[in-house]
């Protein structure tokens, strides 16, 4: 039988300050794949992802960097780099490169014409180098020259060869490595010179990364181009916790949707009219600096009930991994409340109460309840 809680109305207030507390867990049994429950902790933690300031990033990259000014270079957390900087210092290493890779095209075809070379965009999935495909992992092995984003994860970037050259390209919230334009010339330079090019994306290359303009780019300039599917985030991270995206008699569609905003503002890019509904499993991909705006229109505009069961993960299929679940009338404080960065993937609908995950989120706050009453 279910315990059953008489509250008055005096410990109401009592119950909302409890609930409005963030459920965090970190999922890192991969066994048997049991919720552990951890209070919030401000010590800082290392990003499994490539961002543009990590020492392994920088470290992987140096042969970019001219010798004379590798001991000036400005270590990885000096905000004050920007994207004008590393172009002028890379230049003349890429340009050596692409030297090279012309020099070693003329010996190797006996001064005969030879076609342009492929670029492979390859999806490395959520970060999980065991979520990766098997044609995904033999690129990633046989490749010499690598183009890499901020969310392909170091484990999966350790799987590439040493002696690979590699090239971050990546984009963070204010601060991009490249523009997409200059991604797009890299690419077609150096497949022009025969050189068979990987670019690697996190989750899948043409949901939500950009793969379609890079692929219509070069197909235009006649690069052939070859596209190797990622597990997106949105299937890697609910198979994770166990949350079904469509479930007969819960929800019978679902819905992936963007939550970048323009210009960095506070409203999503575009939240098309009626976005949700009740049979519908909503999928929000950075979305977590829009998230205020888009819960608010969700519950007002949409009509979507504020008790939604919905969940925001942070760095998900990773050992970092950490979730917030709650009522979407709560997800925007629980979520500032335990400081949850980027990437986080947002998931809102009623599958999300189908993960056992939930459940103990739900007997957590009960017991929490139960014993700020006795």
């Amino acid at each position: 039988m279910a315990t059953v809680f008489k509250i008055s109305p005096a410990q109401i207030s009592t119950f909302h300050q409890i609930a409005s507390k963030p459920n965090i867990f970190h999922h890192h049994d991969s066994a048997n794949r049991l919720p552990i429950s951890i209070p919030r902790c401000s010590t800082p933690r290392t990003s499994p992802f490539t961002e543009k300031h990590s020492m392994q990033r920088y470290e992987r990259d140096q042969w970019l960097y001219p010798v004379a000014q590798k001991c000036s270079r400005p270590l990885p957390g000096d905000l004050g780099s920007g994207s004008d900087d590393d172009i002028a210092l890379q230049l003349p290493e890429l340009k050596k490169l692409l030297q090279a890779l012309k020099a070693r095209r003329a010996g190797e075809g006996g001064g005969r014409r030879e076609g342009p070379g492929s670029v492979y965009l390859v999806g490395t999935g959520p970060g999980d180098p065991e979520l990766l495909t098997v044609k995904a992992l033999r690129l990633i092995k046989s490749a010499n020259l690598v183009l890499y984003d901020r969310l392909v994860s170091n484990d999966i970037m350790d799987l590439v060869q040493p002696d690979a050259k590699m090239l971050y390209v990546g984009k963070t919230a204010g601060y991009h490595s490249r523009t997409q334009d200059e991604i797009h010339e890299l690419l077609l330079s150096f497949a022009e010179v025969g050189a068979t090019v990987v670019r690697l994306k996190g989750g899948d290359p043409l949901i939500f990364g950009r793969g379609g303009e890079e692929m219509d780019f070069l197909q235009q300039q006649g690069i052939h181009v070859k596209v190797i599917p990622g597990i997106t985030a949105a299937s890697g991270i609910a198979a994770e916790l166990g949350i079904p995206l469509t479930h007969r008699g819960v929800a019978n569609s679902v819905r992936f949707l963007t939550g970048h905003s323009r210009k960095g503002g506070s409203d999503p890019l575009f939240i098309e009219e009626n976005a949700a509904a009740l049979d519908t499993t909503l999928i929000v991909y950075m979305g977590l600096s829009t998230l205020p705006s888009l819960a608010l229109k969700l519950i007002c505009r949409d009509g979507l009930p504020p008790d939604t069961p919905s969940v925001a993960v942070e760095r998900g299929t990773t050992p970092q991994q950490r979730m917030v679940f709650a009522e979407l009338k709560y997800l925007v404080d629980k979520v500032k409340a335990a400081e949850l960065v980027s990437p986080t993937l947002i998931i809102i609908g009623k599958v999300v109460a189908l993960s056992p995950l939930w459940l103990q989120c739900i007997r957590d706050e009960a017991l929490l309840v139960e014993e700020k009453l006795t």
